[in-house]
C-alpha cells in the first residue's frame, strides 16, 4: 500500500486531515509562548490559528471531481476535470461589502497564509494571478463535521457574524446523488449590532474553465470560451475542439435569490484592468448589471443585497455544479489482438473514461436544474447521516480519523464510470492521479464503502472477477481505465488476489444475495486455484513460492503477512462453498496444514515472522553480480547474496504481520488461529513499531509522510536483531492506512488504549501546522 488510499500522500491536503507544513506567523496569529500544552489543538475540535496553515475540505461527489473549501474560507484544489489539481486555486472570491459614508469592502476569508505568499506555485513575480492583495477578515476558525465543513469569520470593521458552510450530497445507500458533480457554500449573515446594516455579497470568479487559462493581458484570443446565463448566476464555459475533446467543460454559479444581479463579464483590459474594476464594483457597493456578451469574458460576479434589522440573518445559497463530459484517460495495457473500445460487443463503449454523470445528465443546465430542485431532499438526508455518525460516545481522535478518512470518497482517488462502476487510484499526486488501476492490496485496506454504498463495493469485485482475471485465474491487480480487459503478463498479487476473495465473502454476507454468490462462485473458485498451484504448489498451506506483495516486491519463503491472507482465504471459500453445497475438502485440509505450520514453524514467541527461503523451490534464485557495480562493492554484493533475494523482511517484526486476520475479521470471518497468538503479534508491533519522536529515526526512502518531531507506526523494525543490508522497500516509512488497521486491530483484541495511542499520534500529524515548528514571540 505505498500509495495514498489512506496514506499520507493526499491526505494531507484534505479537510479534518490538515498538511504539515513550515509554519510562518500570519497576521491573525496571536502571541503565544512555546508551550506544547498552549499549541495542542483538541481532537475533532475547531481549526485556529496556527492550525489553519493547510485545511482544505472536499466538496464534490464521488468520482465527480472536488473543489476545496479551505480552513480560511478560500476556494482551492479545484478539480473538476477528472484530475487532481492540488495547487489550482483560481482567482474565485466571495465579498461583503458594507454600505456607509465610507463604504467598507472584505473577501469572505481569513488572511492568506504565508506559504501561500512565498511558497506556492506562481507567486515568485508577485502572485498576481491570485487576489491575495485584497481585504481580509482578521479572525477565522474551521469545524468540521463531514460532509459539512464551516468557516466562522469576524473583523470589527464587519458588524455581522459570518458563518460559510461547505457542502455536497453524502448519503448512504444512494450512490448516485452521492455522485453529483455538486457543491455548495451557504454564507450565513447575521446581525448582531442594535442597527440596521446594509450590504452587498457578492460572488466573483475569472473563467477558470477557459482551456487558455487567465492572464493578466486579456486579450480577445478566438478561444472557444465563454460566459453564459443561468438564472441568478452565470456558467463558465469552454468548448472542445476536434484535436481537444477533453477541453469541453462547464462550471455553473448561481443563487436561491431572485434578487441576484449578475455581471456576466468583467472589463476587458489589458494588466490588472478586469479584476480592478471588478473591486471597485465591489466597494462602490452597486449591484452591475451587465448581460452575455459574445466571445470570452475575463470573469463574472454575482451580487445580493443583504438588509438585515438588528437580530436578523439571512442565508444565500450559493451552488455550483460542473459538467466535463469527455477526458483523455486511458489506462492499463490491452492484451494482443484486443478490439477497439468503440462500443465493440465485450468491450467498453468508449477509447476514454467517461464520468458517470456524463451518462445521466445532458448537459451543465441539466444537472444544474436538478441540484437546484432537489437542493432541500440532498441537504436534508446528508444531515441526517451527519448527525447519525457525530450522535456518538466514540473518542474524538477516532471520529476525527474516521471523516478524515471519509474525505477521500469526495476526491478525485476515485472514478465512477458510466456503467456506475467504481475504478480508483492509490492516492493523489500534486497533479495526477497516483498508481491507478483499483489496487486490490491497496484497498484491501478500505472498510468504508461496503458498508455506506455495497453496490460500489461488489463493482470493484465484478471487475477483479472478470475483466481483470484470466481463465487460468490470474488476476491483474490493476485494472484498466475505462474497464476491459486487460493483459495478464504482469505478477498476480497474492494479498490482493486472496484478500478479493474474502471480500467476496464480506459482500455475500452484506447483501444476504445467494444469487449474486452463485454467479461468482466459479470466478472465486478459479482465483483460489490460481493461487494454490502458482505458491504453494506442494499442497503444504503455506505461501512458499515468490510472492507479489503490497510492497512491490516478492517474498520468498513462508511468511506471517501473506500467510495470514492465505488462511483467510481458504476460511471464505470453505464458508461460502458450504453455503452453495460445494465440495471443500481441499480447502479445509490446506487451512488446517497452514494453521499448523504458522503456528508452530513461523511464531517466535512474540510474533510472526518470515522464513526467508531460496532452495526447494520451483522459482530459482539468481545471485546478484557484483561486477555490475565494481570491485568496490565485491563484498556487499557477496553479503546481499548470503542473505538471499533483496526485500524480504526476515526476522522483522512487520506492522502488517497479520493483516490477512484483521481482513478475516472485518469480512465476518471471526479468528482462523491461536487468538493469543495474534494478541502477542499486535503488542509487539505497538510495542516496538510505534515511535513518539521521529528525529533519531534514519528514513533514506520518503521521509515527507512522517520527520522529525512527528510521531508514527513504522512499517517494520528488527527488535531482535538481524535487519538485512536491503529489506523491503519501503520498510522504514509511516503509512497512515497501516496505522489505523493496526489500531482497529489492537481495539478489536480488547486493547483499546493501545489503539487510541497509535490513533492520537497519526492524528497529531494532521493539525494543520507543522510538528516541529517552534512558535516564539
Amino acid at each position: 500500500m505505498k500509495k495514498a488510499i489512506n496514506r499520507r500522500s493526499f491526505l494531507k491536503t484534505t479537510a479534518g486531515t490538515a498538511v504539515t507544513s513550515s509554519w510562518i506567523k500570519n497576521a491573525n496569529t496571536e502571541k503565544n509562548d512555546n508551550s506544547s500544552e498552549q499549541l495542542k489543538r483538541a481532537y475533532n475540535g475547531s481549526y485556529n490559528y496556527p492550525y489553519l496553515n493547510r485545511v482544505a475540505f472536499p466538496i464534490g461527489g464521488i468520482g465527480a471531481g472536488m473543489v476545496c473549501l479551505e480552513g480560511t474560507g478560500a476556494i482551492s484544489h479545484v478539480s473538476v476535470r477528472n484530475k487532481i489539481e492540488v495547487f489550482n486555486e483560481p482567482c474565485t472570491f466571495a465579498a461583503i461589502c458594507i454600505k456607509g459614508r465610507e463604504n467598507t469592502a472584505k473577501v469572505l476569508e481569513g488572511p492568506v497564509p504565508g506559504w501561500k505568499i512565498f511558497g506556492s506555485p506562481r507567486t515568485g513575480n508577485g502572485a498576481g494571478e491570485n487576489a491575495f492583495g485584497l481585504p481580509r477578515f482578521r479572525e477565522v476558525s474551521f469545524s468540521a463535521r463531514f460532509p459539512f465543513g464551516t468557516v466562522k469569520l469576524k473583523d470589527r470593521k464587519i458588524p455581522l457574524n459570518v458563518e460559510i458552510t461547505g457542502w455536497s450530497p453524502f448519503i448512504p445507500g444512494n450512490a448516485d446523488d452521492s455522485s453529483l458533480p455538486v457543491g455548495a457554500l451557504e454564507y450565513n449573515f447575521k446581525n448582531p449590532s442594535g442597527s440596521t446594516v446594509d450590504a452587498i455579497f457578492s460572488f466573483n470568479t475569472k473563467n477558470f474553465m477557459a482551456a487558455s487559462g487567465s492572464s493578466r493581458h486579456f486579450r480577445e484570443s478566438g478561444a472557444k470560451d465563454a460566459i453564459l446565463p443561468v438564472k441568478n448566476g452565470f456558467v463558465l464555459r469552454q468548448e472542445g475542439t476536434e484535436d481537444k475533446p477533453a477541453d469541453e467543460g462547464a462550471f455553473a454559479v448561481f443563487v436561491d435569490d431572485d434578487n441576484t444581479v449578475v455581471d456576466h463579464c468583467w472589463f476587458k483590459g489589458g494588466w490588472w484592468d478586469p479584476i480592478t474594476l471588478a473591486w471597485k464594483n465591489i466597494l462602490d457597493g452597486v449591484p452591475l448589471d451587465n448581460p452575455p456578451l459574445d466571445g470570452p469574458a475575463p470573469g463574472a460576479s454575482l451580487f445580493v443585497p443583504v438588509a438585515l434589522k438588528p437580530g436578523q440573518e439571512k442565508t444565500i445559497r450559493l451552488m455550483f455544479s460542473w459538467y466535463v463530459p469527455k477526458t483523455d484517460l486511458r489506462m492499463g495495457k490491452d492484451p494482443e489482438n484486443a478490439p477497439k473500445c468503440e462500443g465493440e460487443a465485450g468491450c467498453c463503449a468508449s477509447s476514454t473514461h467517461i464520468p458517470w454523470y456524463a451518462g445521466r445528465f445532458k448537459d451543465i443546465n441539466d444537472i444544474a436544474g436538478y441540484w437546484r430542485f432537489n437542493y432541500g431532499y440532498l441537504r436534508e438526508n446528508t444531515a441526517l447521516f451527519s448527525d447519525t455518525f457525530y450522535d456518538t460516545n466514540l473518542p474524538d481522535a477516532v471520529i476525527e480519523a474516521i471523516a478524515a478518512n471519509l474525505t477521500i470518497l469526495k476526491s478525485p482517488t476515485v472514478l465512477r464510470q458510466t456503467d456506475g462502476r467504481l475504478w480508483c487510484f492509490e492516492g493523489c499526486s500534486d497533479n495526477s492521479g497516483c498508481c491507478h488501476g483499483s489496487c486490490t492490496h491497496v484497498w484491501n485496506y478500505a472498510q468504508a464503502i461496503p458498508h455506506l454504498f455495497p453496490e460500489l463495493e461488489r463493482s470493484l469485485r465484478q471487475t477483479e472477477f472478470n475483466e481483470s482475471q484470466d481463465e487460468r485465474g490470474h488476476q491483474t491487480f490493476r485494472s484498466s481505465l475505462p474497464i476491459r480487459s486487460v493483459d495478464h503478463g504482469g505478477h498476480a498479487a497474492s494479498d490482493g488476489q486472496l484478500g478479493g476473495i474474502m471480500k467476496v465473502y464480506r459482500e455475500w454476507r452484506i447483501s444476504g444475495d445467494k444469487t449474486w454468490l452463485k454467479g461468482i462462485w466459479h470466478k472465486v473458485k478459479q482465483s483460489l486455484k490460481y493461487c494454490i498451484e502458482t505458491w504453494d504448489p506442494k499442497g503444504k498451506g503455506i505461501l512458499e513460492e515468490p510472492h507479489h506483495n503490497t510492497y512491490d516486491i516478492e517474498y520468498w519463503g513462508p511468511d506471517g503477512h501473506c500467510g495470514s491472507f492465505y488462511l483467510g482465504a481458504l476460511t471464505a471459500a470453505i464458508e461460502m462453498g458450504k453455503a452453495l453445497d460445494d465440495d471443500v475438502s481441499q480447502y479445509r485440509e490446506l487451512l488446517d496444514k497452514g494453521k499448523k505450520f504458522l503456528e508452530t514453524k513461523l511464531f517466535n514467541g512474540e510474533y510472526f515472522y518470515q522464513k526467508i527461503q531460496t532452495e526447494g523451490l520451483e522459482t530459482p534464485f539468481k545471485p546478484l553480480n557484483f561486477s555490475a557495480n565494481g570491485n568496490g562493492y565485491k563484498e556487499i554484493v557477496a553479503l546481499l547474496n548470503k542473505e538471499g533475494p533483496k526485500y524480504q523482511y526476515g526476522t522483522g517484526c512487520l506492522s502488517d504481520g497479520v493483516l490477512g486476520f484483521w481482513i478475516a475479521r472485518m469480512c465476518g470471518l471471526g479468528d482462523i488461529v491461536d487468538k493469543e497468538k495474534v494478541k502477542s503479534n499486535l503488542k509487539a508491533i505497538y510495542k516496538y513499531n510505534l515511535k513518539r519522536d521521529l528525529s533519531e529515526h534514519s528514513n533514506s526512502q520518503r521521509p515527507s509522510y512522517a520527520v522529525g518531531k512527528e510521531g508514527g507506526l513504522l512499517l517494520c523494525t528488527w527488535p531482535g536483531g538481524g535487519k538485512l543490508s536491503l529489506p523491503f522497500v519501503y520498510s522504514d516509512e509511516v503509512w497512515t492506512g497501516i496505522e489505523y488497521q493496526v489500531a482497529s486491530h489492537l481495539m478489536l483484541e480488547g486493547m483499546v488504549e493501545e489503539g487510541l495511542d497509535i490513533v492520537r499520534t497519526c492524528r497529531d500529524r494532521y493539525d494543520g501546522m507543522h510538528a516541529q515548528c517552534q512558535v516564539t514571540d
